[in-house]
């Protein structure tokens, strides 16, 4: 497994993992499908203080990791927001676990003080990852999101780096 910084040409990849959480998991309350226009408009958004890294396994992106503004008001300039997707079929490879420690890596570098993670209720997997990383719950939101003939509620962890 390789984790490095995301190039252009992985978009497409990107792309159909987000596409297949869209479709298949409340991990993003997007309902519709993106096209590649909009991902590459979501790619321009990072680099600099936003980084966006991929997992490359058996020479193919299988996963990937971001750092996003958490609000934009000045005082949270020291506060990101962290995403991490998996391919379906590279889940419980230790892909995911790679791609935390190494965006948290950046965060650090980077002198973000607080990192925040809103986790769908019943994303048992993503818990279980930020856990292991020393997140901390820190609230939940009730029926914030309806996806999937359901009302969703969202759970936020921190860590305080």
């Amino acid at each position: 497994m390789i984790i490095r910084q995301t190039r252009k040409e992985d978009i497409s990849s990107l792309l159909t993992i987000y596409n297949h959480a869209i479709e298949h998991t409340t991990a993003t309350f997007d309902l519709e499908t993106q096209t590649i226009e909009q991902r590459n408009k979501w790619f321009s958004k990072y680099g600099g203080r936003y980084p966006l890294l991929v997992a490359e396994h058996d020479g193919r992106v299988a996963g990937y990791s971001c750092l996003s503004a958490y609000r934009d008001k000045p005082a949270y300039q020291w506060t990101c927001e962290l995403s991490v997707y998996v391919d379906p079929a590279n889940q419980g490879k230790g892909l995911g676990k790679a791609l935390m420690g190494a965006i948290l890596e950046q965060a650090q570098k980077l002198g973000y003080h607080s990192v925040i993670s809103g986790i769908t209720a019943g994303n048992d997997a993503s818990i279980k990852l930020h856990e292991h990383f020393h997140f901390t719950f820190i609230g939940s939101f009730k029926e914030v999101g309806y996806k999937f003939e359901s009302w969703q509620d969202v759970w936020f962890y921190q860590l305080i780096l």
